[in-house]
């Protein structure tokens, strides 16, 4: 039953606590379109892509109209390019990025996800061949996303993977330094990466997904801030509880986006990622939440622990109020798109020792961090490595969207604009990993990963 309180306090929540849809997200096979000629699979590509996703952002501004519901992002995630490339007699993947580009500027897409490899066991010809592309597509094109799977907890870590992904990110930040190095906001690193994630930059349409669906992240940072200004100096077991029942509604409303989008598509509801994504708005922070459980800044002791329960919470409340609850689903904690989190990191309280430790029980992993221009491929390996061994070991998701500002140092600032936000450049360790990211091989998979 819908009763009048639960419209208003919708209506609330949408108003006056930054309640959104993040993103609708269309999910497209692209397996059928492998060609041996580069141009012709582009262009296959490009058609597919267009007349699935027509009819996207049309179908989401009517959803916004008619329920007052607003949808921030409409964004297409693809089969990795690796997988639908590698048919293709060509040493080069860039034109492949391109069309991907072309085909969500058509549709009026705000970003495309899967100009991605999956590398965790080893490499393939075409996953070198992209590899090599990731710098100059991200450098090319505007709307394009990357993302690369380095570890999971079955397969163990591929070192060998870790050390070039720290060269391309320095790559990706040299091309598109006139940008702030914009490029590498558009670049994961995953460790357990998962299918059906409807948020950028890490979003890609898994083998197992079908032929095309709908995917929809919310978020409601705000709503969930609101609640916990109620409970004073209650004890945890009443703010845990407070967070399941704003979970709850946020996620319906998010559930009523996805079937309604869905059926006006024509194409199957996959999940509702349930996230915490926070922006840079002021009242929309997951830092906020944190500091209002009774810690004075972010980052001070005690914030894994407030993190561990605000994510757990989160799921539990919001995996009863949807049919299929997916994608990464708990809370995000990207420093430059969290007006919170900036700001601990300016008042000295939020380091990136204590991000990486808050990564243990979040959603995802180091995210959306600048660190200075200067700091070597070798050490933004070794933060890749640390990442992939929390998700790996503890077989969760976790990722690293690192942005080596180039010319800039601790306490400079880089400016992305829009939901990416601007973010201070934090102080990164002196001493050295090369070493220890040169001997390459694999990190074997833990042992509790024997499960059969």
């Amino acid at each position: 039953m819908i009763n009048t309180e639960d419209i208003i306090q919708t209506i609330q929540m949408i108003d006056e606590q930054h309640l959104d849809v993040r993103t609708v997200t269309m999910g497209i096979s692209l397996r059928d379109c492998a060609d041996p000629s580069m141009e012709r699979c582009c262009e296959k590509v490009y058609e597919k892509i267009t007349r699935y996703a027509k009819d996207l952002v049309p179908v989401c501004e009517a959803i916004e109209q008619e329920f007052g519901i607003p949808i921030v992002n409409r964004r297409i995630s693809v089969t990795p390019a690796a997988d639908v490339a590698a048919s293709c007699d060509s040493d080069d993947y860039v034109p492949f990025a391109k069309a991907m580009d072309r085909a969500a500027e058509t549709v009026g897409a705000d970003f495309i996800g899967g100009f991605s490899s999956l590398v965790h066991k080893g490499f393939s010809r075409c996953d070198n061949t992209l590899f090599r592309a990731i710098p100059e597509a991200l450098a090319e094109t505007g709307r394009v996303c990357s993302s690369v799977n380095i570890a999971t907890t079955r397969a163990g870590i591929n070192m060998d993977a870790v050390a070039r992904m720290g060269e391309i990110i320095k790559e990706t930040a040299f091309l598109t330094k006139d940008r702030d190095c914009l490029g590498c906001a558009k670049l994961v690193v995953f460790a357990n990466a998962v299918e059906d994630n409807p948020f950028m930059a890490g979003a890609f349409h898994g083998e197992g997904e079908p032929e095309c669906c709908i995917n929809v992240g919310v978020s409601g940072p705000g709503v969930v801030a609101h609640a916990l200004k109620e409970c004073g100096g209650m004890p945890f077991d009443t703010v845990a509880e407070t967070i399941k029942r704003t979970a709850f509604k946020i996620t319906r409303v998010g559930q009523l986006v996805a079937q309604e989008a869905s059926n006006r598509l024509g194409v199957p509801f996959g999940v509702v990622d349930l996230s915490l994504a926070p922006t840079s708005a002021v009242g929309d922070s997951v830092a906020e939440i944190l500091e209002l459980m009774g810690l004075e800044s972010c980052g001070a002791p005690g914030t894994t622990a407030a993190l561990a329960l605000l994510n757990d919470a989160v799921k539990k409340g919001g995996i009863m109020a949807s049919s299929h609850v997916g994608g990464l689903s708990g809370a995000f904690i990207p420093v430059s798109e969290d007006a919170g989190m900036v700001a601990a990191v300016e008042r000295g309280s939020l380091r990136i020792e204590k991000l990486e430790a808050m990564t243990c029980v979040c959603s995802v992993g180091l995210d959306m961090i600048a660190i200075p221009g200067n700091t070597s491929a070798g050490t933004i390996s070794a933060i890749i490595a640390d990442e992939a061994a929390i998700g790996v070991i503890n077989n969760k998701t976790t990722a690293v969207r690192i942005i080596p500002a180039l010319g800039k140092g601790p306490g400079d600032r880089v400016d992305f604009g829009g939901l990416l936000g601007s973010a201070p450049v934090m102080e990164v360790s002196s001493f050295s990993a090369e070493k220890f990211i040169a001997r390459g091989g694999r990190i074997p998979a833990p042992i509790h990963s024997l499960r059969n």
